[in-house]
């Protein structure tokens, strides 16, 4: 579904990703861990086209990426939620749905699908009239989510979900991201809670200092001795 073969990636001088190969297959949840910034955000920018490879090669279904615009990688069924939420704060919790949707032509599907979302977020519905900046966290997180799942999309990308929330929101974030796997999502997750990413992983990825030292099952992982100790406090 999704293949990256020796992708290598830079800032300048700083070398950023070195020769990266991994594949998402179609229905996985795969995790990317690793520690801050080993690259894990670098290379869901790169597949999305936001920054662009220096070498190697990126497909989806065939695509290839490397010679996509950005614009058009999301009609390819690949939604992005990205680091640190990036809601639009001054438009309504409706408006930033409906922008998640803006490439559909099809507005009676556009409504099916809101509304789907809003039975899997109630507390969206409850505020789809709020501006998305007066949001706590953690509903901003699932208006991402909300936003990404939109699209329709056939995999979705998402980029530390969890960060800077409560226990108690990790874990529904985490449900969620089951959830919306259960309805037949792929899934790449990129998170520093690697014990939460890897337990919900049918596969997963290391990445220290952009290079992938590391793959195999999530169980695999989560009992590797060098992964408990580098990531899972062991």
């Amino acid at each position: 579904m999704l293949k990256l073969e020796n992708v290598d990636v830079s800032y300048g001088a700083i070398h950023a990703i070195h020769g990266a190969t991994m594949e998402v297959r179609d229905g996985e949840i795969v995790s990317l861990i690793g520690a801050n910034g080993a690259g894990k955000t670098t290379i869901l920018h790169t597949i999305t086209g936001l920054k662009k490879a220096d070498s190697g090669k990126i497909t989806y279904n065939n695509a290839d990426l490397l010679k996509t615009e950005p614009s058009k990688i999301v009609t390819l069924g690949m939604a992005h939620v990205p680091e640190g939420r990036h809601v639009f704060p001054q438009m309504t919790v409706e408006e930033n749905l409906e922008m998640g949707a803006y490439a559909s032509k099809n507005q009676e599907k556009v409504r099916d699908i809101m509304k789907d979302v809003y039975e899997k977020f109630p507390r969206l519905k409850e505020r789809k009239k709020q501006l998305a900046g007066t949001l706590s966290g953690g509903e901003q997180q699932m208006l991402a989510v909300g936003r990404a799942l939109m699209s329709s999309p056939s995999i979705i990308l998402m980029d530390e979900p969890s960060m800077g929330l409560s226990p108690l929101l990790v874990k529904e974030i985490f449900s969620i991201i089951k959830e919306v796997h259960r309805q037949g999502i792929t899934v790449l997750l990129v998170e520093q809670n690697a014990k939460m990413a890897l337990s919900i992983a049918d596969r997963a990825y290391v990445l220290e200092t952009g290079h992938i030292t590391l793959t195999g099952t999530g169980q695999e992982l989560l009992n590797n001795e060098n992964v408990k100790k580098a990531y899972l406090g062991a």
